[in-house]
């Protein structure tokens, strides 16, 4: 038996070699090829004599016509690129709110709140209990203050409080660490799916920062967990028409008014979930700033699937059959959550994967459809394409899934496990405190491309490729700091 598992197992490391050593002969093969092509030149060019190429001169000198207008070509074609080309966005820096330590709610102090609160039916605590347990959160994520209160107080003004706690922190944060003044930023993008008062939550900012009056601003509600990278994608869209600009994004969620306080099953989830939390981002499209931002922005692709109804409908604001207010997950919300994914990834494969992976899939799919070859359909490795992964830590659920369909390794999906253990779900600000957890483990090497992974309900599917421009270190006042030694930690299954 011990025999026939050794030989196996040769089997799949004999596989994996061929495999490697095939991806690396694809990589390389137009280097290889022109290798050949070089040695002719060289040998070639070894042969001209002084002679020739003093004839080469004088037969330039008498097509000076031909020169000219050569000359005036790629003059005009090096303007015209430089002036349509796609600016460059770099990610200068980022911040993530930690809220203070008194907001932090344990599992059994949870219990016990909402046992006390009296709204809720004995099957629906056991049922919160039972999913808080599996949830993946740990005994630190935070609560907003009104929810704190016995009963809760959730009122405008609380949810303005804790949004403008959330918010305000993330950016004093931002602002101190990168030196930039408020005025100096000419374009900002505010998304906060459940929460969007009169005034915005953008003009809350600007009269807050005392922001320029020509500032383009921008406030994206309802977009779900994924709108952060929407609102990258709209921030760089505007620094390629704005020369010379700062771009702030800033991600949240209101907690306050969006706990739910009936008993249908479907509701409950988001309250064993959803936690307090924020980011703010920083973008640049100033190539001076290049030397020290972070990242740069490399692709993002966006998929909506909203088309289709049961997609549109798995995760819904609604009332209950009694009036109450909550957000409904649908029981498909995993397979709509797959599809989403498959339709992006279908996309994004063709901009960040080696062309090896691509002839395999290119390969397989070719084979199925004409010739009904039974193969197994052909998933790429993003391994290659990627050194590390922020998917949204939506759910210990979500995780997995992802972790199984992408063929991910442990440490890949670590950052999500932890954002979710530390801090719960935060919405669209999630793939923030995943990626300051790498930066604070050292992991951020120069080169090293970053793949975030988002998803919202619509439903939506949305990617962000950034490039590490350096060995990144954690800025100061990251949400790891001093904390980072204690993980990642031993999750209960």
């Amino acid at each position: 038996m011990n025999g026939e598992k050794n030989s196996s197992n040769n089997r799949v490391l004999k596989l994996k070699y061929v495999k490697l050593g095939y991806h690396y002969l694809i990589t390389h093969l137009l280097k290889l090829c022109l290798v050949p092509l070089m040695a002719v030149i060289i040998v070639q060019a070894s042969r001209l004599s002084l002679n020739d190429i003093h004839q080469t001169w004088l037969h330039l000198e008498h097509n000076l016509v031909y020169v000219v207008v050569l000359s005036a070509f790629v003059l005009v074609g090096s303007t015209v690129y430089f002036m349509t080309r796609r600016r460059s966005v770099y990610l200068v820096d980022y911040a993530c709110y930690l809220p203070p330590s008194k907001l932090k709610v344990e599992h059994d102090r949870f219990m016990k709140h909402c046992k006390l609160m009296g709204c809720f039916d004995e099957t629906s605590l056991v049922f919160l209990d039972k999913i808080l347990g599996r949830s993946g959160l740990g005994e630190e994520t935070c609560a907003p203050e009104a929810m704190h209160c016995l009963p809760p107080k959730p009122s405008m003004e609380a949810a303005r409080q804790e949004t403008e706690q959330v918010m305000f922190g993330a950016l004093d944060t931002l602002f101190a660490n990168t030196n930039v003044k408020p005025k100096d930023v000419g374009i900002l993008v505010v998304n906060c799916s459940l929460f969007n008062p009169t005034p915005s939550l953008s003009s809350m900012i600007i009269n807050k920062y005392k922001m320029r009056g020509n500032i383009k601003s921008f406030n994206l509600g309802g977009m779900g967990c994924s709108a952060s990278v929407i609102s990258v994608d709209l921030a760089k869209d505007m620094l390629q028409v704005h020369r010379n600009n700062y771009a702030i994004v800033v991600s949240t969620e209101n907690i306050t008014q969006n706990w739910y306080f009936g008993n249908n099953k479907a509701m409950l989830l988001p309250n064993c979930l959803f936690r307090i939390g924020g980011a703010a981002v920083l973008l640049s499209n100033k190539s001076v700033d290049r030397r020290r931002s972070k990242y740069k922005l490399i692709h993002v692709v966006r998929t909506h699937c909203g088309a289709n109804n049961k997609a549109f409908n798995c995760v819904r604001q609604e009332q209950d059959d009694i009036g109450k207010t909550g957000v409904s997950l649908s029981k498909d919300l995993m397979t709509i959550a797959g599809n989403a994914l498959k339709s992006n990834i279908t996309t994004l494969g063709p901009l960040v994967l080696p062309i090896s992976e691509q002839i395999l899939f290119f390969v397989t799919l070719v084979a199925n459809k004409l010739i009904n070859a039974k193969i197994k359909p052909y998933i790429p490795d993003f391994k290659l394409a990627f050194e590390h992964f922020c998917i949204h830590a939506g759910g210990r659920a979500v995780i997995d899934e992802l972790e199984k369909n992408l063929h991910l390794l442990p440490v890949h999906v670590e950052a999500s496990r932890m954002t979710l253990h530390r801090f719960g779900n935060t919405s669209s600000s999630s793939i923030w405190y995943e990626l300051a957890y790498m930066e604070a483990k050292g992991r951020m090497q120069k080169g090293d491309r970053v793949w975030q992974i988002a998803f919202g309900s619509g439903f939506k599917c949305n990617s962000a490729v950034w490039l590490a421009l350096k060995n990144v270190k954690p800025s100061c006042n990251s949400p790891w700091e001093g904390c980072i030694h204690r993980y990642p930690v031993q999750l209960s299954l």
